[in-house]
Parts: structure tokens; C-alpha cells; sequence
């Protein structure tokens, strides 16, 4: 992995990069689409490339190692080829996923032993195996595996949690550097600060992850129901910590707002399920404000879904038609409004390294995001 700073904003930590990996080039800030299953759900490939327009996907370690399970993948000649997609992807160690299960896993100094979703039966994550686990699915980009520890949460349990964060680091670390890649591209590994909503603890696991030297570095634990000035806070906190000449991941969010705001703090790379979750619940974001487009308010409203849409679906499809597709639970308008709202992130990121590029960001920001959080 490579990676230049393009501009600066004066006004704040934001800036424009470009990462470069063996599969392509990634302009950031950027959000990723979230393709849990090796799909974004609804969504085809060709889709994501030439209507979307997005440089990079993510997939799910966890999800992928139970279905189609590493074997299927593995025969296929890994992640890309299964799912037939050429662009880089990033796949999360499932150490989250994990976290979901609070009811059905066991965390050890070794492990976490865990119930499948799917059948109940057991398995055994270490941070040695979710690092073979990824060599096999094949992403470029593979995140080490951590413990995220609730919120709200006991200080003592989440100084414990780093630390254990820490060491399984250390771990993934040297297995990442004892095994070579299965296909023909290069891996970069990346590791999580961790830390709660407790600065001195998000300080220490910053300081901890930059002495490990790695090509970038993500932020974890935050988006977990803490309230929007707290992951501000911890936000800020760390990326002034973390080098300034390598990408900084902000795992898991979040809404149009959260982006910019996140992207003032530093923050180059995003990911989130909110823009297809919430369009199959029937909301649209626009430059304009979100749509519910369920309410009745948009039954005979024949304008276009989007006007200021970059997606071909933005354009075709009436406001009406897709409130009746989605009224009638007809699967094309929950496609619809993921395309839409996907685009919509992705657009939304263009618009915002323009912005940092013409010296602007920071006005732009201040009076975007109020419009940005109007119900239409």
C-alpha cells in the first residue's frame, strides 16, 4: 500500500490522498460499500463499478467463514473471483461480529469461542486463524482481529479489552509476516485502536498501534450507541496521534453528517450498512435532505427520485413509483433505493475532496450538514 496526500483544508484536519494498491487506486476520503456476504446486498457487481462508482468493497471474515465457508472460496481462486469483481476489497477480521454475539461467545487470552448464527454449532477464533482464515478469502486489505467491547462499558473492562486487543495484535502481526499470500496481489494488514469512550485508554491504544508501524491504521469501537459528540471526541483524540503521512480507517459509520464531520477530524477511509439498511426501510438521501419515501406525501409525486442524482436509476424512476414498489414490498425498490443511497455516499465523498481541494471544505461543511440531517 501506498499512500500520498493530495491537498490539506486549512480549516481543519481534512485532506485528500490517494492510496495505491496492486488492484487500483483508491481516491480518498472514501467511503466503502459494505458487501458483508460477498455481496452488497440487492446490488450487482457491475453496478458497483459503473453506476455507483465505488473504488472499493468491503467483506466479513466471520460471515464469509461460515458461508459459502473458505474452501468454496479458496477453490474459486479467492474473494474477486468468486464473487467476480475486480476492484480492491477490504474484508473486517469478524472480531465485531463476534462482539454481536455477546449471548453465545467465550473470550479467552487464546480465542473466542463462539455459536453460529446459522446452526448453532461451535467454532474457535484466534488471531493466528483469522489471519489464515483471510489469506484464503484473499482481500487486499485485511483488518487484525479485536475485541470491541460494549457501550456503555465498565473502565476497568475496556483498559482490559485494549490490552488484549494489544497483544492479539502482536500475534496477527507475526502471523501475517510467517505466511505469504495464496494469489497473485499483495495483502496490507491493519490494525484497530481500541479504547471505549475514555481518552486516556483511546491515547494509550493509539500510541500502542502507531509503535506497531503498520502502512495505515483504523479506529474501532465507536458507532456502537454512543452519542454523536463522543465519537467526535475519541475521533479527534486519536488522529492526533496517528501519523498523519498513513490512512485512517473510522470503522462502522456512519450517516451523511457523520462522514463530513469525521472527515474534518482526519479520517480518509469510512464504512457503514446505513445506506443500504435504511433504503430498503424506504429512506432516500439527498443533497436536499432524507426522503422517507414510504409517506404517503409521495404518492403522486411524479419528479424524478433524484434530480441531483449521479445514479441512471436517480433519473428513470418517479418518487411515486418507487413509494408504490416499496408500499407493494416489491424487491426492485429496495434496489432502487440502495443504488440510490449508495451513490448518493459516494458522490457525497467527491463532492467533499473538491471541496478540501478548492480550500472550501470547512464553510461547506458547516452549512451542509444541517441540510444534510432535514427530514423532506
Amino acid at each position: 500500500m501506498k499512500f500520498n496526500i493530495t491537498s490539506k483544508d486549512a480549516h481543519s484536519k481534512a485532506r485528500t490522498g490517494l492510496i495505491e494498491l496492486q488492484r487500483g487506486k483508491i481516491n480518498t476520503p472514501i467511503f466503502m460499500p459494505v458487501g458483508t456476504l460477498g455481496t452488497v446486498r440487492g446490488v450487482h457487481q457491475h453496478e458497483i463499478v459503473q453506476d455507483i462508482k465505488a473504488e472499493i468493497i468491503l467483506g466479513n471474515t466471520y460471515h464469509l467463514y461460515l458461508r459459502p465457508q473458505i474452501d468454496v472460496i479458496k477453490k474459486a481462486g479467492g474473494i474477486h473471483k468468486f464473487i467476480n469483481y475486480p476492484q480492491p476489497i477490504l474484508t473486517d477480521s469478524g472480531g465485531y461480529q463476534v462482539y454481536s454475539l455477546a449471548e453465545n461467545r467465550k473470550i479467552s487470552e487464546e480465542g473466542v469461542t463462539f455459536q453460529s448464527h446459522i446452526d448453532g454449532s461451535s467454532h474457535f477464533f484466534t488471531p493466528e486463524s483469522v489471519i489464515d482464515i483471510q489469506r484464503i478469502i484473499g482481500a487486499d486489505i485485511i483488518m487484525a482481529f479485536d475485541e470491541c467491547p460494549p457501550y456503555p462499558c465498565e473502565y476497568s473492562y475496556v483498559e482490559k479489552s485494549m490490552k488484549l486487543t494489544h497483544r492479539w495484535l502482536k500475534r496477527c502481526q507475526h502471523r501475517f509476516e510467517t505466511t505469504k499470500e495464496l494469489y497473485d496481489y499483495n495483502q496490507t494488514l491493519l490494525p484497530i485502536v481500541q479504547g471505549g469512550t475514555y481518552k486516556d485508554l483511546r491515547k494509550i491504544s493509539a500510541q500502542t498501534i502507531v509503535d506497531f508501524d503498520f502502512p495505515a491504521n483504523a479506529i474501532g469501537g465507536l458507532s456502537v450507541g454512543e452519542p454523536h459528540d463522543e465519537m467526535y471526541e475519541m475521533t479527534d483524540v486519536v488522529t492526533d496521534i496517528l501519523p498523519k503521512e498513513k490512512p485512517r480507517y473510522l470503522m462502522g459509520v456512519g450517516t451523511p453528517a457523520n462522514l463530513l464531520e469525521n472527515i474534518a477530524l482526519g479520517i480518509d477511509m469510512f464504512d457503514c450498512v446505513m445506506p443500504t439498511r435504511n433504503a430498503r426501510n424506504g429512506l432516500i438521501y439527498t443533497m436536499e435532505g432524507t426522503i422517507n419515501i414510504k409517506n404517503r406525501k409521495w404518492k403522486e409525486d411524479f419528479s424524478v427520485l433524484d434530480k441531483n442524482g449521479t445514479a441512471s436509476i436517480d433519473h428513470i424512476y418517479s418518487k411515486a413509483y418507487v413509494r408504490h414498489l416499496m408500499a407493494s414490498k416489491e424487491i426492485l425498490g429496495k434496489q432502487i433505493a440502495s443504488i440510490h443511497n449508495l451513490a448518493f455516499y459516494i458522490q457525497l465523498m467527491k463532492i467533499a475532496r473538491t471541496k478540501i481541494t478548492e480550500g472550501v471544505f470547512y464553510e461547506w461543511k458547516k452549512n451542509i450538514v444541517p441540510i444534510l440531517d432535514t427530514r423532506l
